[in-house]
């Protein structure tokens, strides 16, 4: 008989199966590791030279993109420590719309640096410490590197959006964003609300048809609906529109019941009653002044037979998310069964077309005239990775006009509020006293990972960059970067490249949490798994918002 020693400390204490890490080798080091890892797959694509990942997701779904965002979303990354920094990410793209990929890159660099002060003997919670200390200070530095005069800006002002916008769009499309930024700024002052902080960025939509190329790219105010009419009636101008969310077709009823019918003169009488119910249930439509129908469900054959009869359009728009988007754009308001609608639940448009674009048929309903809150850009590309990643710039654009509505003061861009930012924040390090210093300094070098990763990506040569800014900015001049087309360093004033403050400040400070939140960390607990078959995750993009 084999005698089994009794499991002792944790292993007693846990269910069997489970893992448990602990101590600075085992938990805080492989932690730092894996989210090394993380930022160096995201770190490469930062800036307007960043590479492209090619990623294929569970679904089979190819990705091409340079978008941290979209690249750690479809990454599944499954360690707890890696996540806590795709998380800081996301919240970033949630906030503002750009600037993840600098999220994830800072605290990968924050970490790596972390690590190196870890060997050498500090303890994490000084390191702690004195990160927060640095982020509170650079709070203020970037405060103080804010240009004059930026605080106050028109919403309204084609040349200024631009200027803010351009950094943003040239990070995922770069030499396009001439094209580009002029397109989404229109789109966004469009739909500007009379307070700007309003601004709803789900009133910028994006049709993405293929062929063509980026100067065929347009803005249509209204809507553009992937699919033809579903009658013969294509093209209406200046006309009211009834929307039926539960679709045009004869009602069934509620109960159920039998119909008795005795002899074919019955037969006959009763397909004819329901004829005529159908008739009187459209023309009273017609009578009501609309000339557009709009169906959220099926259009029955009887239904369409007398819309065609009474020269009603019929449009038909499945997605209830883009029904929604309708109502909005035209002002009427959805009805659930089809009656005669009251005047006030009809809408308006100016018209409404059926065209053809790269070989698709779409519908392009307008609305230029008065209180139109929807605008549309139409991308034309000739691959679908391509048009995806237009996509995306248009997205960075629009959430960074949202962005500018809430703050719109900047700071330069290029990679020379970095630099400031580490020479002040280096200089700042020298006067504190404690270990907490070595950590502000290693925070203040965190900053160098920017300019260096520009002038990488760019193909220049790193180190020869960074000591000329350091000694550019030394003689005080703030505002000198990196000009990535000439590959050398000049003021970026010239060249308009500017960030937005709350972009940088937000991208910093979740960068900064997720560090500590990591190094906070001492040990790993993990629970067996559950048995079972796993639980699938829902596909994604089944019906798009």
């Amino acid at each position: 008989m084999v005698y089994q020693m009794p499991p002792y400390g944790v292993q007693a204490m846990l269910k069997e199966g489970h893992k448990h890490l602990s101590g600075l080798d085992e938990a805080v080091l492989k932690n730092i590791d894996a989210c090394k890892q993380l930022s160096a797959i995201t770190r490469t694509s930062l800036g307007p030279n960043g590479m492209n990942k090619m990623v294929i997701n569970h679904l089979d779904k190819l990705f091409v993109t340079n978008d941290a965002a979209t690249i750690v979303n479809e990454l599944e990354v499954q360690h707890p420590a890696a996540k806590i920094l795709v998380l800081a990410g996301k919240a970033q793209q949630e906030e503002i719309g750009d600037g993840a990929n600098l999220t994830i890159s800072f605290a990968g660099e924050l970490l790596q640096n972390a690590e190196e002060l870890i060997r050498m003997g500090l303890h994490p919670s000084e390191i702690i410490t004195g990160y927060t200390k640095a982020i509170d200070k650079v709070v203020q530095i970037l405060d103080e590197l804010v240009e004059e005069g930026s605080a106050i800006m028109d919403c309204r002002n084609k040349d200024e959006v631009i200027k803010r916008m351009k950094a943003a769009v040239a990070s995922k499309q770069f030499g396009q964003e001439d094209i580009l930024c002029p397109l989404i700024a229109e789109a966004c002052i469009q739909v500007c609300p009379k307070n700007p902080a309003n601004f709803n960025v789900d009133n910028i939509r994006v049709a993405k048809l293929l062929g063509g190329g980026l100067h065929n790219c347009t803005i249509v105010r209204g809507m553009v609906l992937k699919g033809d009419a579903v009658g013969t009636i294509k093209q209406v101008e200046k006309a009211k529109v009834a929307v039926f969310a539960g679709g045009i077709d004869t009602s069934a009823t509620e109960t159920k019941g039998t119909v008795l019918i005795h002899s074919a003169e019955q037969l006959e009488n009763y397909a004819k009653t329901e004829e005529a119910k159908v008739e009187e249930l459209i023309k009273a439509v017609a009578d009501s002044g609309a000339q557009v129908i709009v169906s959220g469900a099926a259009v029955g054959e009887m239904a369409l037979h007398f819309c065609e009869r009474y020269k009603l359009m019929v449009l038909k728009i499945s997605s209830k998310f883009e029904l929604r988007r309708f109502c909005r754009t035209t002002g009427a308001v959805a009805l659930l069964k089809l009656g005669p609608p009251n005047r006030d639940d009809l809408g308006y448009i100016d018209s409404v077309s059926v065209e053809e674009i790269g070989g698709v048929r779409v519908t392009v309903v307008r609305n230029e005239e008065g209180g139109n809150s929807v605008a549309t850009v139409v991308l034309r590309g000739s691959t679908d990775s391509i048009l995806d990643d237009l996509e995306r710039a248009v997205d960075d654009g629009v959430n960074t006009f949202k962005a500018m509505c809430r703050g719109s003061r900047i700071v330069p861009g290029a990679a020379a509020t970095e630099i400031e930012l580490a020479r002040r924040l280096k200089e700042f390090s020298f006067k504190e006293i404690g270990l907490d210093q070595y950590a502000i300094a290693k925070f203040a070098e965190s900053f160098e990972m920017v300019p260096k990763t520009l002038a990488e990506n760019a193909g220049l040569n790193a180190m020869e960059i960074i000591s000329s800014l350091y000694a550019e900015h030394a003689a005080g001049n703030t505002k000198v970067g990196i000009d990535l087309e000439e590959g050398i360093c000049k003021d970026i004033s010239t060249k308009n490249i500017w960030d937005l403050h709350v972009t940088k400040l937000f991208a910093l400070k979740y960068a900064a949490d997720a560090a500590c939140t990591v190094l906070r960390v001492d040990q790993i607990i993990m629970a067996k798994p559950a048995g079972g078959p796993r639980r699938e995750q829902p596909a994604g993009g089944a019906d798009e918002d």
